[in-house]
């Protein structure tokens, strides 16, 4: 019955794909072609299905793993299996639904948190460093933001592009979130130019931390 539904599933999005989608992902280095409209109202179908969401991750295409996440039980993952999943993830959307769909609902969060950040694999580390951003915005308490400031002001500007957006997020939401030491992540970024030139479309807010923090924190004060 299972694998009769993924070889469904397999089918519905194959005949979801579409070429012209497919070639603007992979311009971002996601490589799949399919509307996430019609992907999550494919999902939304489907409910939650735990055991469907595990097959359609071993499947390997990025349509269906993106679909199993959105049908999964984030708490019912063990913490390695969840390791090993975003080891496998591959497309950067893949990665990123993974990480804020799943392993920010699990229990295994902050022992992941940890273990990723420090990993050799860049984009595991930027995994680590999502997940870190998560608690400086919502649970701070025991966090050393000076020392986060330090790895981020030791090792941001030389990071691989993945991990340096993920190292930014963190640097960006410090200046936000904690007054005290806003000043210090406003150094940090003009000092080390990081985004600075990133094309940003209009009314959208620049990476580039200097400008994000002032930005996120003017409309707050004007609020």
């Amino acid at each position: 019955m299972t694998e009769t539904t993924v070889a469904d599933v397999m089918a519905e999005l194959a005949e979801l794909e579409d070429p012209k989608i497919r070639a603007v992902n992979e311009r971002h280095g996601d490589d799949h072609g399919v509307n996430l409209t019609k992907l999550r109202a494919v999902a939304k179908r489907l409910k939650k299905q735990q055991d469907l969401a595990r097959e359609l991750w071993k499947a390997g295409d990025t349509a269906a793993k993106l679909v199993a996440i959105l049908i999964c039980r984030p708490k019912a993952f063990e913490r390695d299996e969840l390791d090993t999943m975003l080891r496998e993830a591959g497309a950067p959307k893949a990665h990123d639904w993974l990480v804020n769909y799943v392993v920010k609902k699990s229990p295994h969060a902050e022992e992941l948190r940890v273990a990723w950040s420090a990993d050799p694999d860049p984009v595991v580390a930027s995994a680590g460093w999502a997940l870190t951003s998560e608690r400086v915005v919502k649970q701070p308490e025991g966090l050393d933001l000076p020392g986060l400031l330090d790895v981020i002001e030791a090792e941001m500007r030389d990071a691989p592009d993945r991990l340096q957006w993920a190292m930014n997020t963190c640097l960006a939401q410090i200046g936000i979130e904690h007054p005290e030491h806003r000043a210090r992540a406003i150094a940090i970024g003009e000092r080390l130019h990081v985004l600075e030139d990133y094309p940003t479309p209009p009314n959208c807010t620049s990476p580039f931390a200097p400008i994000w923090i002032a930005e996120i924190v003017r409309r707050r004060e004007g609020a």
